[in-house]
């Protein structure tokens, strides 16, 4: 982002200007190109469709480049960064997300930082292989495995955070990679360019109505629900609640259980109130974050395969996404 005007509103910032505003990239050794939207745009607009751009134009250009820097704000970073994860199998190169909390334009910006870091880290080798071959988000002092992070300030210049697993690297005066955490791919480059966006997200709280379920099982081309429970995964022991979920999976709606903690894990076995989710069929998340959950959902869905075997790929761990052991 960059103001419009000196003390006016953010607005979205046109990265063919990058150069104007960060001149330090000239003295870099490396070759990099640019490939900007025709129309900047704010990252609370970006959705499946734009996901689906930024995954091609990667494959497209995958033979051609030994890394990629997606430069993206912050308020949706995580969901793109997840969704690309899964779009995008067999990565064997770098793709590292990065942006800022001060607008570009700033004195004190920490995007000058974060981006000369990312293109850095996009063009670390080791033996002459990429030391990163998966997607990441490099923000502040950290480099993040790009499916297990949230953001969780809005203020703070170390605006990221991944709860349940902890950093591919710490980035201070040397980058400190953790290679044993980082992943090696061995099936072939594949982009997965389809999603399924017809899911639908229910957050449950103390005194929830059952009109607002009711109003989820009425979308009729709904095919996966993402709920996020309470603590390990209980719920209210609400009879409308437990029927109307048991309806959804007659319905063959996929519904994943996600919890409202930042840190911890799905445990549909460990309280009573949270075994009649098992017993219906609800399917475990682990310990995945809301924005994982629901790219893998969208990215699970549009493969054309039995509603078990979805369910299957959603407890497995296809990208370090969750812990296979939960």
């Amino acid at each position: 982002m960059t103001e419009q005007f000196p003390g006016g509103p953010l607005v979205p910032f046109d990265f063919q200007n990058i150069i104007d505003h960060l001149p330090e990239l000239k003295r870099l050794t490396n070759t990099i190109d640019i490939a900007p939207f025709p129309e900047p745009l704010d990252s609370s607009d970006v959705n499946p469709v734009i996901w689906k751009k930024i995954a091609t134009i990667i494959h497209d250009h995958y033979p051609t480049y030994d890394g990629f820097v997606v430069l993206h704000g912050t308020d949706t970073m995580a969901y793109t960064a997840s969704a690309l994860s899964f779009m995008l199998e067999g990565l064997q190169k770098p793709v590292i997300f990065t942006g800022s909390q001060l607008p570009i334009g700033k004195i004190r910006t920490d995007g000058k930082e974060n981006l000369i870091t990312a293109i850095e880290i996009a063009c670390a080798e080791k033996n002459n292989d990429p030391i990163v071959q998966e997607v990441a988000i490099c923000f502040g002092a950290h480099l993040l495995r790009a499916n297990r992070t949230t953001k969780f300030s809005a203020e703070g210049f170390e605006a990221f955070q991944s709860p349940n697993f902890i950093p591919l690297a710490d980035i201070g005066v040397h980058i400190q990679f953790r290679q044993e955490l980082l992943l090696r791919p061995s099936s072939p480059f594949k982009l997965w360019a389809d999603l399924n966006s017809n899911i639908a997200l229910l957050k449950l709280y103390p005194g929830m109505n059952q009109s607002v379920l009711d109003a989820i099982i009425n979308i009729t081309d709904l095919q996966g629900l993402v709920i996020e429970t309470f603590g390990s995964g209980t719920i209210p022991q609400q009879d409308w609640l437990i029927d109307g979920l048991k309806a959804l999976i007659e319905r063959d709606v996929i519904v994943l259980n996600i919890s409202q903690c930042s840190q911890g894990i799905i445990d549909q076995n460990l309280y009573r109130n949270a075994q009649r989710l098992f017993n219906l069929g609800v399917v475990s998340g682990g310990d995945m974050t809301t924005e994982t959950a629901i790219a893998k959902m969208m990215h699970i869905l549009s493969i054309n395969t039995s509603i078990e075997s979805k369910k299957s790929l959603l407890l497995e761990s296809m990208r370090g996404e969750r812990n296979i052991e939960l």
